[in-house]
């Protein structure tokens, strides 16, 4: 939700009239940037928080291909009759010009292939996660392999795609009856489906940080990773007139999702930069993290300090490397400060994150979302060390300094808008 909000909000201050609809838990915040709101239907608004309690079963199903099925069975595809039921209400009674989400939001593809695009609103896909659309350019996506140029890398992408796709044969039937149901018929492999049915597809990011393809459909662009949200009236902690003291620092975060353990990554990164001549910000992103932290361990190092929340735009133009599991935002967010990385992370699309950071040589990929201590102490040294992955970030910064996603976005609204 936070790409969404984000443009939500430049569009508002634009003078064009948003209405946000999502979960209930997020009206609050959609009404706070100056939009309307509308929440899915109740069957359809499921508390992202509390998936593992509304679905206790969730536990038990192993990671990779099965989660990602269940997930798809019971939250994409599952609600999606009820979301499109709900948007389609929500769209006879506010005729948008356009329609916009992210890749995780079917109802865009469904609109795609229920009228021909002069009978419907125009449909833009935010893309915020590593393009995922198979190709024989690329390995299949998942397990964070890097890509090889030739042709015999081709076609072990070739097979590796096949493969995949036999792995999800049962989800692509299950997609397929679920569209059918909507009175569309499925005419893609199921997870090209977003990136191929919407008229817009934008990538938030630059073509720097993504494996090159020759066989992207003609609407998928890059626009640059979106600017950190300002941080409006965050009151600086004591400790802030540090991070200018000279001392390198060096920002932890297990970002906002993946944050339930942190023995994960940010307590085992607090111990492993105990004794090295940095300063260490534990971002934990969750109002209990520093007592957390301050519970597991003796004594917090000296030279650590620890924070709920601190504003990323505020923080990251004085850090020097930041350790991270691998979300998607964060990592663009420290790639537009220029910021290297160490990456730790395993769940969800974050092997893939990881391997773009280690492929763009903008940091190291540490290939496991729980390292040891003395894995963490040598990356950030070496990271810190090496002026190659500062140089790296920073031409990635430049890169993504060359684009405006919000003037994109506000140009396909304003031609839309004239239609």
């Amino acid at each position: 939700m936070s790409p969404v909000l984000t443009v939500a909000a430049d569009l508002v201050r634009r003078g064009h009239e948003v209405v946000v609809y999502t979960g209930a838990r997020f009206e609050e915040r959609a009404l706070a940037i100056g939009a309307r709101f509308q929440a899915l239907p109740a069957e359809a608004d499921l508390d992202d928080r509390r998936l593992d309690a509304l679905f206790p079963v969730r536990a038990t199903v192993p990671p990779g291909p099965a989660q990602l099925s269940f997930d798809f069975e019971h939250f994409f595809l599952g609600q999606l009759p009820a979301q499109v039921r709900g948007l389609r209400a929500l769209l006879a009674t506010f005729p948008a010009d356009v329609v916009l989400g992210e890749l995780g939001f079917w109802s865009i593809p469904v609109l795609s292939l229920s009228a021909a695009p002069e009978e419907r609103p125009t449909l833009v896909t935010l893309g915020s996660v590593p393009l995922l659309i198979q190709s024989e350019d690329t390995p299949a996506f998942g397990p964070g392999i890097l890509p090889t140029p030739g042709e015999e890398a081709r076609a072990r992408n070739r097979a590796m795609n096949a493969e995949v796709r036999q792995v999800f044969a049962e989800l692509q039937s299950f997609g397929e009856a679920t569209l059918e149901s909507l009175g569309v018929t499925m005419p893609d492999y199921l997870f090209d489906v977003p990136f191929r049915r919407t008229d817009h597809y934008l990538q938030l990011t630059v073509p720097g940080f993504e494996y090159p393809r020759g066989d992207l459909p003609e609407h998928l662009r890059f626009v640059g990773a979106l600017p950190p949200a300002p941080s409006g009236d965050y009151v600086e902690p004591a400790w802030w007139h540090e991070l200018s003291a000279g001392r390198p620092v060096v920002v932890v975060t297990q970002g906002t999702v993946a944050n339930t353990d942190l023995h994960e990554l940010l307590i085992p990164t607090v111990c492993a930069l105990a004794d090295l001549d940095v300063l260490v910000v534990a971002a934990t992103a969750r109002e209990d993290g520093p007592d957390l932290v301050r519970q597991a361990l003796a004594d917090v190092p000296d030279n650590v300090r620890l924070a709920s929340f601190v504003p990323f735009d505020r923080l990251l133009p004085h850090a020097d490397a930041l350790v991270t599991n691998g979300g998607y935002g964060g990592v663009q967010t420290a790639l537009y400060h220029g910021v290297p990385l160490v990456v730790a992370g395993a769940s969800e699309d974050k092997p893939e994150v990881a391997a773009r950071v280690e492929w763009s040589g903008t940091g190291l990929n540490l290939r496991t979302s729980t390292p040891a201590a003395t894995e963490v102490r040598a990356a950030v040294r070496t990271v810190l060390r090496d002026p190659g992955y500062r140089s790296r970030a920073g031409m990635l910064a430049k890169e993504i300094g060359q684009y405006d996603p919000f003037a994109a976005i506000a140009e396909i609204v304003e031609v839309a808008a004239r239609r």
